[in-house]
């Protein structure tokens, strides 16, 4: 026993002798790479780029909400007052009882609803500028009607709950429209490249001067991850619905009450109209609505194309108050920047081929309404 005792110790002594020797060598055995020669400088791009993050993302806000009809859900929003409003999408805290808003600091405070408008997926939350700790910093809005393809923009937001991140890219296309409530599209959307996910909803999309020129809205795709086509609602959107929202909880958005779509060669070539002839065929008139009240005439009567059954001689909108509009659209981004319920507009229309004009009293929008009615 006394033997055995004796050689584990005369082992144990040889192996912490040696092992420290074996790893020595294996250390000095592996390669050196080379050590960075000297610290990275930011090229003038990349310290514009950042010194811009660094000045939006205090005003940037990740939010949290939870509600008995939801469950916990995250978005993104932008501070636009020393207030403490905040602007954000509708579809973030649409079904929210609680509203919980982290800033960069780290700092979580309460929200509260302000108002929102589901026709342009605007909403307004507010905290309590005492509960933040710090100024509020508001971001300015641009003016998005200057907005143009191939710009190059950026959006903070939180990604699948990831806070304040930032991506870049250029703005893809202008004048989109994408699909509301109730069958309404909201027009003049931007269209940009910038990586948007779920989360990024409600942040800012911003020039590289660090101003607002949207609110990342909705990306195109049936993952419902970034695919390289995200929405932006244009920030003179924001502009005009958000004081509105402040003020009365709601926005009301004016209602002409047709449906139809812009002229098709086989409706020039059977309505024999003139090839400078441009408008928007009105295919129905609602019943009751404004259009209807002011006269206006929709069809029954159809043909058949190559792509489907256009409708004939119903009047063609050429114009609203001297605007000339050649698609649905047009008219839908002049009822929404210009008017409000309650306002007259002037259409000026082809019927019986000549031009007239038709002085319309416009309604609120109705709570529902069929698909393409504007």
């Amino acid at each position: 026993m006394v033997k055995r005792v004796f050689v584990f110790i005369v082992l144990a002594a040889l192996l912490s002798v040696a092992l420290p020797v074996l790893s020595q060598q294996a250390v000095t055995e592996l390669p050196l790479l080379p050590a960075a020669s000297q610290p990275y400088q930011l090229n003038m791009e990349e310290l514009g780029l950042s010194q811009i993050y660094q000045n939006i993302v205090d005003s940037t806000v990740n939010i949290a909400v939870a509600g008995n009809n939801a469950p916990l859900g995250t978005g993104s929003g932008f501070v636009i007052d020393t207030d403490g409003h905040i602007v954000t999408n509708n579809h973030v805290v649409e079904d929210a009882s609680y509203i919980q808003v982290t800033f960069v600091s780290g700092r979580i405070v309460n929200a509260e609803l302000v108002g929102r408008d589901p026709g342009s997926d605007l909403a307004v939350i507010k905290v309590n500028p005492a509960d933040v700790g710090e100024e509020l910093d508001p971001i300015e809005l641009a003016d998005s009607d200057q907005v143009q393809v191939g710009q190059r923009v950026m959006a903070i937001g939180s990604p699948f709950g990831e806070n304040f991140t930032l991506t870049t890219g250029i703005v893809s296309a202008v004048n989109r429209t994408i699909e509301g409530v109730e069958g309404f599209v909201i027009p003049k959307v931007i269209q940009t490249d910038a990586a948007i996910n779920p989360g990024n909803s409600g942040g800012p999309l911003l020039n590289w001067s660090g101003e607002v020129i949207g609110v990342n809205a909705a990306i195109l795709s049936t993952s419902r991850t970034g695919s390289g086509v995200g929405f932006a609602i244009p920030s003179n959107q924001v502009r005009r619905v958000v004081p509105y929202l402040i003020a009365n909880g709601e926005y009301r958005h004016s209602y002409l009450g047709i449906s139809g779509g812009p002229l098709q060669p086989q409706q020039r070539e059977t309505m024999r109209l003139p090839n400078d002839l441009n408008g928007v065929m009105v295919a129905r008139v609602v019943p009751g609505g404004p259009a209807e009240q002011a006269g206006l005439r929709g069809t029954a009567v159809s043909i058949n194309t190559p792509f489907g059954e256009l409708p004939i001689n119903g009047d063609i909108i050429t114009a609203i108050d001297g605007v000339p509009v050649s698609q649905v659209a047009d008219l839908t981004a002049y009822l929404e920047n210009h008017t409000l319920p309650g306002d007259q507009v002037t259409l000026s229309i082809w019927r019986d081929g000549q031009t007239q004009d038709i002085t319309v009293t416009l309604q609120e929008r109705p709570g529902s309404s069929a698909a393409s009615s504007k």
